[in-house]
């Protein structure tokens, strides 16, 4: 044996039963938040198309106004639990504060008023997500980062599977072959929503615990300053990274243009609900494995994988000819959130020191946050125009995230090593 070289440790690979609590606490309440929300989030756009009768680019405006609105408050959140070294009572205050507005979404009669909705309920996620991921990141070993996203992803996924069945069924029984959203309909499914935004809250409220000896130098809290928002202190890697993402971001518009594309195709209400259906079944199946393989093979490499699926699923979603070809690639289409949105939080982790990863998060989900402002905007632009400029159609908005994604991955390839 030469006598430089040092063996490196060796880390055996642990299971399901190793993960802290937090993460299975933190699961559930993604669960069912995610019940609620996808059960309105996902009927939005069509509440907005077919009831008030809005243009695409004005549904992008809300979209991309109520993500930025979250973003701007994810930065100064993350960052505060950061100084106060607790990240529980952030995700507490945040998850009650969605509960508590998007009931509001029954008395809507306006496009106005589904942006009032909207960006209250986005305000609740801003204080909630930065906090509640550096929680994550607190309570595991870098071992098993991977895997406790990767669960997590899933709790939330299996959530929005739930949430969706639960509004096809309702669907189904109000108005089963209709092509557009009734409001009728629509009402009833806000009500269903209440129940498990409630039990979402309480899970975490009486579940989940801080983990202070794992914050470093941020879980001092009084004797700690607060830490400046600023690049300049983050590990360049990280800084490429956030380059890239938001290079990504800019062609990743909100996820309602796919729903509103198999609705152009001809697909009916109930059909696209068992599309975003089939999304998140594949997501939920995926998203766990795919997290713990991220330990093994590097996100890195999962990213790229990710983001190469993302640009083929956009390229056939410009060319589709038949709403069975949306359903098939937004089937597929989970396959890319299930590599990607784990690795990408668990990569956040690998980047920063302990005592950062509040303000990490919080820079991390305010770059996608703030982007998606003007990528779904663009899209909307790009397919129904504004004024009397018809737009370019359906396809160009997917064409042009195709684009951006090939751009993102040829830069992440040579710039995050």
């Amino acid at each position: 044996m030469s006598r430089g070289r040092v063996t490196p440790p060796v880390h055996r690979q642990k299971g399901l039963r190793h993960l802290p609590r937090n993460v299975w606490v933190m699961s559930a309440t993604s669960l069912f938040n995610d019940i609620s929300s996808e059960m309105l989030l996902n009927l939005i756009p069509f509440f907005l198309a077919n009831i008030l009768g809005v243009r695409t680019a004005v549904i992008g405006l809300i979209e991309g106004i109520a993500e930025t609105t979250a973003s701007l408050l994810k930065i100064f959140f993350g960052a505060l639990s950061d100084r106060f070294g607790k990240r529980k009572p952030f995700a507490v205050v945040g998850y009650a504060l969605s509960a508590f507005t998007k009931p509001f979404l029954y008395f809507a009669s306006t496009w106005g008023w589904v942006l009032g909705v909207r960006v209250a309920d986005r305000i609740g996620k801003g204080i909630r997500t930065a906090p509640r991921d550096a929680l994550i990141a607190d309570s595991i070993d870098e071992t098993q980062r991977g895997l406790a996203f990767g669960i997590h992803r899933a709790g939330d996924t299996l959530g929005a599977f739930l949430g969706l069945g639960i509004a096809a069924v309702v669907i189904w029984r109000t108005q089963a072959q209709a092509l557009l959203l009734g409001l009728d309909t629509f009402r009833l499914v806000v009500l269903i929503s209440i129940i498990p935004a409630v039990l979402g809250v309480l899970v975490l409220a009486l579940g989940a615990a801080d983990t202070p000896a794992r914050l470093g130098a941020a879980g001092a809290g009084k004797g700690v300053e607060m830490q400046r928002l600023s690049l300049k202190e983050m590990n360049p890697r990280f800084k490429y990274f956030l380059f890239v993402l938001v290079l990504f971001t800019l062609g990743n518009s909100s996820d309602a243009f796919i729903l509103l594309r198999g609705q152009e195709r001809g697909l009916s209400l109930l059909h696209v609900m068992g599309m975003s259906l089939t999304f998140n079944a594949i997501y939920t199946v995926f998203a766990g494995p795919l997290g713990a393989w991220s330990d093994r093979v590097g996100r890195r490499r999962l990213m790229l994988i990710g983001w190469l699926a993302y640009g083929l699923v956009y390229l056939g979603l410009a060319f589709s000819q038949t709403g069975w070809q949306v359903w098939a690639l937004f089937g597929l289409y989970g396959v890319y959130y299930a590599a990607t949105e784990g690795a990408a939080k668990a990569l956040v982790a690998d980047l920063v020191p302990p005592a950062q990863r509040g303000a990490a998060y919080g820079l991390f989900n305010a770059a996608i946050g703030i982007t998606v402002l003007p990528a779904s905007l663009i899209a909307g632009l790009l397919w129904q125009g504004a004024g009397a400029w018809t737009g370019f159609g359906a396809s160009a908005p997917f064409f042009f995230g195709a684009l951006m994604a090939l751009l993102a991955g040829v830069l992440f390839a040579r710039l995050v090593k």
